[in-house]
């Protein structure tokens, strides 16, 4: 149960961190021109509904049974992988 519980603490430190890139994403788009600001609100939309499935599969692991979990563990590790790859591009291109 530790290793569970320790898995969820540092998957939503990691969700809070995307949600303080996201608010300082908000911030320079509303000092942005006009043509910058349609394409920053619509990277923000995107890096919101990364944001939301990883948290839906945060929910799914806290909770699933102590042995469902570490079935789950190993689909949930490649997902993360993939929107965490996908959410570093995209604030990459902010930078």
């Amino acid at each position: 149960m530790a290793d569970k519980d320790a898995y969820i603490a540092k998957a939503k430190a990691r969700m809070d961190q995307w949600s303080a890139d996201i608010d300082k994403l908000k911030a320079k788009a509303a000092e942005a021109e006009a043509d910058a600001k349609i394409e920053y609100e619509e990277q923000i939309a995107e890096l919101r509904k990364q944001r939301d499935e990883a948290e839906a599969k945060i929910k799914e692991i806290s909770e699933a049974s102590d042995d469902a979990w570490q079935e789950m563990k190993a689909g949930f590790d490649s997902a993360w992988d993939s929107v965490s790859s996908a959410f570093e591009k995209a604030m990459a291109r902010f930078k």
